[in-house]
């Protein structure tokens, strides 16, 4: 699925850089990719990352899961295949957001550690964050904001992650978030700190 079909392209080099763009945001371009299982807070917490960065100027752009497979992903279902698929495209959209110099938050649940690193692959060294957000399972079936679980435990959804699809945790994401200990306001400041540390902000 991922070979490329098309012939006779090339490829255009801009007249602007990221480099050029970073400077006119004061920030630097980059992909903190939330990963997770479902429930554990993901886009939750991205949104409160890209909220606090909006508000100290900086420009953000959440690309959360489930909106994306409402357009761009809207023909991919969730077979192995067609999550590897998901994580390629969302990849290379989250890798264009940072070389526009934005820093871009996704959250996706991303199961496969290979994916991850492909997207990772993608940037230059440093741009790319993963942030484990590392809550058990039994508190995200606690959880349960969409029904997902109980839907998965009744058969009704087949090949949910966590159930009777695999999660892979992160081997050294460069942040852990534990969202069953830690609340919303300080995960988010960890995650923030780290950016500032980083020097990307």
């Amino acid at each position: 699925m991922t070979e490329s079909q098309a012939t006779n392209i090339t490829w255009h080099q801009a007249t602007i850089d990221c480099a050029a763009r970073e400077r006119l945001l004061n920030q630097k371009g980059c992909i903190i990719w939330f990963t997770g299982l479902s429930g554990s807070g993901k886009s939750t917490l991205a949104n409160e990352v890209a909220s606090a960065l909006h508000q100290n100027q900086h420009l953000t752009y959440v690309l959360d899961g489930d909106n994306i497979r409402h357009g761009l992903n809207k023909n991919l279902g969730f077979s192995p295949e067609d999550r590897e698929e998901n994580i390629r495209r969302i990849g290379e959209v989250a890798s264009l957001f940072a070389d526009a110099g934005v820093i871009t938050a996704t959250a996706f649940i991303s199961p496969y550690r290979a994916d991850r690193e492909k997207v990772r692959s993608l940037l230059e060294g440093g741009r790319f964050i993963e942030v484990y957000v590392a809550c058990p399972i039994e508190e995200c079936e606690k959880r349960d904001p969409k029904g997902l679980y109980k839907k998965a435990r009744s058969g009704e959804i087949k090949g949910f992650t966590g159930i009777d699809a695999p999660y892979e945790a992160p081997g050294k994401p460069e942040i852990t978030v534990d969202t069953s200990t830690l609340n919303l306001e300080d995960s988010a400041r960890k995650v923030i700190g780290y950016l500032e540390s980083a020097g990307l902000i």
